[in-house]
């Protein structure tokens, strides 16, 4: 009997076996059946997202949905429009920014949905200030604009090569700088989207690439670099070659490290104004300190050491932070297991017999927590309280920071009130330059802390203690 039913089982197996490669094969001939039959509609050119909407349309509603106005309790702008004014919710910000443009208007932000219209709509960009047009790189859809711009500039062939080719490269490199020295109000004209397919991937094949000129600029710097860079293997690899050509992440890069390369071609540590092209500070590598040491030893086409302002009150020469979630991510423990961006932001789910990524870019928080569940063995309830409560920690710390920073600009305020030069503080505002530029790392990302909870606190360890010597120095000062 036993012999008889195992007679009958594996013909019924390998039926079963049979059954299911058919099927995968099936499935895998008609997805490349269907990126053969893309219609010729989609070019290098084609920017609204509606176009590539109507082949694509279940990652078209979601990436609609980006409109929401959601928001967690240490992220997102909020339900309100416009968006949540951080000046008004933090007041201690009014003073770290004294005399620089984000003192007059600075608030959390939303959606990709709203990453152009918020950036007009802010203050920062309007009368008494002046923007240049080197911001447009990371709130629109500029891809075709910087191509197009860069051929009226000279580059060479046509806007309908790929932008993989030299050719292309040359078209977006040059166009790039030409949009980047236009006022602000000047380049905002040439554009019309927010974030758009074309953005990330190829109109050809659908392939993941990079398109934002500073970051492919910045990438290529970092590989050049000594600094680790353990988390990127296509780095490591070219590093181990004979180097004969930049690194290029559209080359070399693995898919996985795509998925996290381009969220992090705009959600990244930046500086751009008339005097110099928009840069990425990776030439030492993507820790504070690092890019804090890059910035110290670059100078202005003048000659004048970088800073990013002078601080109205206590005549610092200090940093401002932008964004720096690409480069605290590459920090944590997620970064070195090999988790990319759009494991956790762009969950795939399953429809049908499609797996698709979710372009809902979103925080796990807004959703299920059934990302982090691919991994954490853990109930969503408690994932979700490790990860408010890291950031509750977090929050309290950054806090206490800016505190501790504010005590040293009052400081040096009234030292400078007193008689004494900037000469004479000089070690001082040093401090709180060192001191600031941490805390502002932290307080400008926006995971609060949890893309590397660990790098979080040391920085604003660090912040604490040198906000703590200048003060010291500022007392010693006053003794003599």
């Amino acid at each position: 009997m036993k012999k008889k039913m195992r007679s009958l089982f594996l013909p019924l197996l390998a039926c079963a076996f049979a059954a299911g490669l058919f099927g995968l094969q099936s499935n895998d001939a008609a997805r490349v059946e269907e990126a053969a039959a893309r219609p010729p509609s989609l070019t290098e050119q084609t920017v609204d997202p509606a176009e590539w909407g109507r082949h694509f349309p279940r990652q078209y509603e979601d990436h609609l949905r980006t409109s929401e106005l959601t928001g967690t309790k240490y992220g997102g702008g909020g339900s309100g429009s416009p968006a949540a004014n951080r000046l008004e919710e933090n007041p201690r910000l009014k003073i770290l920014y004294s005399g620089y443009v984000f003192s007059a208007d600075y608030r959390a932000r939303r959606g990709h949905a709203y990453m152009l219209s918020d950036q007009r709509e802010t203050l920062r960009v309007k009368a008494p200030f002046s923007q240049s047009g080197g911001c447009l790189q990371c709130h629109a859809s500029n891809v075709a604009v910087y191509r197009n711009q860069g051929i009226a500039s000279g580059a060479p062939g046509t806007p309908d090569e790929p932008l993989t080719s030299r050719n292309g490269y040359d078209q977006l490199m040059r166009g790039f700088e030409k949009v980047g020295k236009m006022p602000f109000d000047e380049a905002t004209k040439l554009v019309n989207h927010t974030l758009a397919c074309i953005d990330c991937h190829d109109p050809k094949n659908m392939e993941l690439r990079v398109t934002r000129p500073a970051f492919i600029q910045g990438i290529r710097a970092l590989a050049a670099s000594e600094a680790t860079a353990a988390q990127f293997p296509s780095i490591e690899k070219w590093r181990g070659g004979n180097r004969a050509e930049p690194y290029d992440p559209n080359a070399m890069a693995s898919r996985q490290e795509k998925r996290s390369f381009v969220c992090g071609q705009c959600h990244a540590e930046y500086f751009c104004n008339f005097e110099t092209t928009l840069f990425y500070p990776w030439n030492n590598g993507l820790k504070a300190n690092e890019i804090e040491n890059y910035y110290n030893s670059y100078k202005f086409p003048d000659g004048r050491t970088f800073s990013d302002w002078k601080h109205e009150n206590s005549g610092a020469e200090v940093l401002k932070a932008q964004h720096p979630e690409f480069e605290l991510w590459s920090q944590g423990i997620h970064s070195r297991r090999g988790v990319s961006c759009a494991d956790c932001h762009m969950q795939s789910r399953q429809e049908g017999e499609n797996r698709i990524s979710d372009h809902w870019i979103r925080s796990p928080l807004l959703g299920k927590m059934e990302a982090c569940q691919d991994c954490h063995q853990s109930t969503a309830e408690e994932i979700r309280a490790e990860v408010q409560d890291i950031q509750e920690r977090t929050h309290k710390m950054l806090r206490r920071a800016e505190d501790s920073v504010v005590e040293l600009i009052r400081a040096l305020a009234d030292a400078r009130a007193a008689g004494y030069e900037d000469r004479q503080l000089r070690e001082a505002q040093e401090y709180q330059r060192g001191a600031q530029w941490r805390v502002d790392f932290v307080g400008s990302e926006n995971s609060m802390g949890i893309h590397a909870s660990g790098e979080a606190f040391r920085l604003l360890t660090e912040a604490m203690d040198l906000a703590a010597r200048g003060r010291t120095a500022v007392h010693n000062i006053q003794l003599r």
